[in-house]
């Protein structure tokens, strides 16, 4: 399985937003969506404020494949099953990332659903 370098770990997780495009049946790419992300160790993670119910994520299901771009870095990568076991943690480090926009915009994914819908990035090298 890849991994990011530590360079690539630090500047997407470093980076404010994550543009993510996931592949059609097709494999042609969406268009991108604009999004938070968050390191944890050596992985990076993203999350559906709406659930599983987002447009975004249902699109990320399709073939579970995408490209992400942040702070310059622009990656091919899976989408993988995140677990549940780092919920907390993943919660914590939203909190403290984006603590300025406040409680109840952070709340959008730090809540049931948004954990439902939290994504595991791999890179595909």
């Amino acid at each position: 399985m890849a991994t990011w370098t530590s360079d690539e770990l630090t500047t997407i997780g470093d980076a404010e937003e994550l543009g993510l495009a996931s592949r059609r049946d097709d494999g042609t790419l969406r268009r991108p969506v604009t999004m938070w992300v968050v390191r944890v160790g050596d992985d990076l993670y993203v999350r559906s404020m709406n659930g599983r119910s987002g447009a975004w994520y249902r699109g990320t299901q399709t073939r579970r494949e995408g490209r992400v771009s942040a702070g310059g870095v622009e990656a091919d990568v899976t989408f993988a099953d995140a677990g549940r076991a780092l919920d907390d943690e993943i919660d914590e480090v939203y909190r403290t990332k984006y603590r300025r926009h406040g409680a109840n915009i952070i709340g959008g994914v730090v809540n049931p659903d948004a954990r439902a819908a939290t994504i595991r990035l791999v890179p595909e090298r």
